[in-house]
């Protein structure tokens, strides 16, 4: 077998994956480009140990540890991205950097952005407006 046809393929993948984790802000499309990159990976270590003649086959056993770590991984990151979604709106990781409980803009109540006169006592105090 020649080892250059699925190295090929797996630097290209890699090349994909990463393309998407540094393109993208979708956290769910980041992971799905990571798991991408890991599957090239993947690709490698049993290219790799058939080309080898491993008797062990170390390199399939390795890429059946990977896979069951990269399933884990994806089942947390989903979950993550799950619950932050539910309380910000959002999986936009530039959105996210904020580590705030919310991405409302928060309200101005210091001393300063008090009015200088108290209102009226006819004032309407949902309205503002002197009540008719």
């Amino acid at each position: 077998m020649h080892l250059a046809y699925p190295a090929v393929l797996a630097a290209l993948l890699f090349c994909i994956g990463l393309y998407g984790v540094l393109a993208r802000r979708n956290a769910v499309l980041m992971l799905m480009s990571v798991e991408l990159m890991l599957n090239a990976v993947n690709l490698n270590l049993v290219a790799f140990d058939v080309w080898l003649r491993d008797t062990l086959h170390a390199g399939q056993a390795l890429t059946l540890f990977t896979i069951t770590v990269a399933a884990a991984e994806i089942g947390l990151g989903l979950a993550i991205v799950l619950m932050v979604f539910r309380s910000r709106g959002t999986a936009d990781v530039d959105r996210l950097r904020d580590l705030a409980d919310s991405i409302a803009p928060p309200t101005d109540n210091t001393p300063d952005s008090a009015p200088d006169s108290p209102p009226s006592q006819d004032a309407d105090p949902v309205k503002g407006k002197a009540a008719a």
